[in-house]
Formats: C-alpha cells, structure tokens, sequence
C-alpha cells in the first residue's frame, strides 16, 4: 500500500466508520513538524502486512474541522483507531514505532 489514503469531513462516514477493518486515523496539520515524523512511520507500516488487516488514513484538521471536532482532537499529531465506527485508541504526540504496532495489534 504505502501512503494514507486522505480523509475530509464529507468521506469520513463512509471510509472510517463504516469500513469492515479497523482504520489507523491520522490527524495532522500541514505546519505541525511532529507529524511529519508520525507520516513516516505510518507509511512505514502501511507498507507491511498490516495493511492487510488495517487501513491507514490521514486527516488535515485544518481543512477538516467538522471531524476534528467531533472526535475533540486538541493537538496534533493524534492517531486514533477506530474499530466498528468506533473510537477504540488514541494517542497524541510522537509515539515508537513499536508502541504504535502494539496499539494496532491490540486493536485486531
């Protein structure tokens, strides 16, 4: 696979809460540098198997408000996943790699 697919407000139903697999959100903003380094590791990952079992989209928060909102994103990078169009794990910040495969995992 490679890269996140991009996620807005009008797709986020159908390509989120409505997928049959679990979905890595990646919510991001253009002039946050953290998430640039959170983008790697998830294109990282989004290259190996897991993306079999997983799909891993991403969110501007700034041409997006609606979802950001929604989902009370205060800060970025936040990666929630969400498994039956539920939020089921989040964190903020820059995370291991590792950390982020367990939560993933935990999440299958």
């Amino acid at each position: 696979m490679g890269a996140a697919k991009a996620v807005t407000d009008t797709t986020f139903t159908l390509d989120v809460l409505q997928s049959r697999k679990p979905v890595v959100v990646d919510f991001w903003a253009e002039w946050c540098m953290p998430c640039r380094k959170v983008d790697k590791v998830l294109t990282d990952l989004a290259g190996t198997d897991l993306a079999e079992r997983v799909t891993f989209v991403k969110v501007d928060i700034d041409a997006n408000p609606h979802v950001t909102q929604k989902y009370q994103v205060r800060s970025v990078p936040t990666i929630t996943i969400f498994k039956g169009g539920e939020p089921v794990g989040s964190v903020t910040g820059t995370r291991p790699k590792s950390e982020l495969v367990r939560m993933i995992q935990s999440a299958l």
